[in-house]
């Protein structure tokens, strides 16, 4: 704290003297607590990049292991006769679908109105609209329209039967019943139990079901492998164990289910990157140079060192003397610790026994060149073992994050402690050198005062 009239008397006491002497002990006392704060905290922030990577680098890894990876279908269908899907652990094979004909719906349509509007009944009464074995009553009166009608069916037998009013041409609309479903026995009709309905909905004759048939409701009709098949939907998914079969036209597609290799081959690539990513950025933080420049921010930190090292060396051990090790299945390692997939290899590898390939990563039943058997733990579940030692919570990592931020807080208690002494030390300082000033001001207030008498006297005697 300065105080302004400081050095009045003196002129040496003053504040920037006091400043001077604060700012040498802060270089002294202080500064270095921060240079060690900020590095701290530099290294904190940096152990936060590698805990992402990891973090990534084990979720990859479990991504390889989880259960169900290997049983991924893809299916293809030539030409557009098809659409098929394949659901995880269907069978792979190989099937040709013709189709002869698509299912359908039930359309019938009304006669002519003038307008949606149009009243359709002449008095008061019910009729009963039928959609195969579903029967559906509703009350009519001379009011109802058109409109009221297609919104009544909606409302009541919407699910079974839906109803629209379409504007064929001028002054000419008309009511369309359409069944839900494809298929035969969806056959639509409609009964006036009181005779009072006009005739217009009576298209066809004065008859109790005289609407107009657009389309029947008929199966699908097609050949899978030169079996005839029939189907009431257009939707198949009954016919094979976990394959949905989409008729979309008349013709022929040949098909093919087969293991989604290509899906595998993404989640391990992935894993590579991942595993690279971390490599490369470990191997810049524990960089060792003369050059500080150069150096790693955890050159000197034995638990990263060490975990680097441990990653690196999992890739290759990880595996056993019956399953082989990664470099078997494609993978192999570089000279700085980064590793590369060869798909080829790996495909090889897959073509030749996906049973063993699924084994040997995720766990399983391993079957050996004579035939014998054994379970094995899977190879990216050995990987992702040794990498939950360093990820998981209170594991290498976090115990070690933990210790940056115990560090961190010590040294900005002792900064702020530093700090604290050097202003009592120098707000002491401040008010002695005040008091100091003072008393050199009266000094020399009375040291002028005896001066001037001694002149005076002189000039006294001097004149006489």
């Amino acid at each position: 704290m300065g105080i302004s009239s400081l050095g009045v008397g003196s002129n040496v006491l003053t504040q920037d003297v006091i400043d001077q002497l604060k700012a040498a002990d802060e270089s002294q006392y202080v500064q270095p607590i921060t240079t060690k704060i900020s590095a701290e905290k530099s290294k904190a922030g940096q152990l936060n990049i590698i805990n992402a990577l990891m973090d990534n680098l084990t979720e990859s890894t479990g991504n390889v292991s989880q259960y169900g990876l290997f049983d991924t279908r893809t299916a293809t269908a030539t030409g557009s006769a098809v659409s098929v899907t394949a659901n995880s652990g269907s069978d792979i094979q190989d099937f040709s679908i013709t189709v002869n004909n698509l299912a359908t719906k039930e359309i019938e349509q009304s006669g002519s109105f003038s307008s949606a509007t149009s009243t359709i009944a002449s008095g008061d009464g019910s009729m009963k609209l039928s959609v195969g074995s579903k029967d559906f009553t509703f009350n009519y009166n001379a009011a109802m329209t058109l409109s009221d009608l297609k919104d009544q069916i909606n409302k009541d037998a919407g699910s079974t039967v839906q109803a629209s009013i379409v504007e064929v041409g001028a002054n000419d609309f008309r009511l369309f019943l359409t069944s839900a479903d494809t298929g035969t026995g969806h056959d639509i009709s409609i009964s006036d139990n009181d005779s009072g309905l006009d005739d217009q909905l009576k298209a066809d004759t004065d008859t109790t079901d005289g609407y107009t048939n657009v389309q029947s409701a008929t199966d699908a009709s097609f050949k899978y492998n030169g079996l005839d098949i029939t189907r009431k939907s257009n939707t198949v998914s009954d016919l094979l164990s976990g394959v949905t079969i989409q008729l979309k036209e008349s013709g022929t597609s040949d098909v093919s289910v087969k293991q989604d290799v290509a899906g595998i081959e993404d989640k391990l690539d992935s894993f590579v990157s991942k595993f690279n990513s971390a490599i490369t950025q470990l191997n810049t933080m524990t960089k060792s140079s003369q050059d500080a420049k150069e150096r790693g921010t955890f050159s000197n930190d034995t638990t990263i060192k060490a975990m680097k090292n441990n990653i690196i060396n999992m890739v290759g051990t990880a595996g056993d003397s019956v399953g082989g090790r990664l470099a078997d299945y494609g993978f192999a390692s570089n000279r700085d610790g980064t590793i590369s997939l060869d798909h080829s290899k790996f495909e090889e590898k897959l073509k030749e026994n996906p049973g063993n390939v699924e084994a040997f990563f995720s766990g399983g039943t391993f079957v050996e060149p004579n035939g014998s058997t054994k379970s094995i733990d899977g190879a990216f579940d050995q990987m992702k073992n040794t990498l939950d030692r360093y990820t998981r919570y209170n594991g290498s990592l976090d115990q070690l994050k933990t210790s940056y931020s115990t560090r961190i807080s010590s040294l900005e208690d002792q900064k702020q402690q530093a700090a604290d002494r050097l202003t009592s030390k120098y707000n002491i300082m401040a008010k002695r050198f005040a008091a100091y000033d003072l008393m050199i001001s009266k000094i020399n207030s009375a040291s002028s005062i005896f001066t001037q008498l001694a002149n005076a006297q002189a000039a006294s005697a001097s004149g006489r």
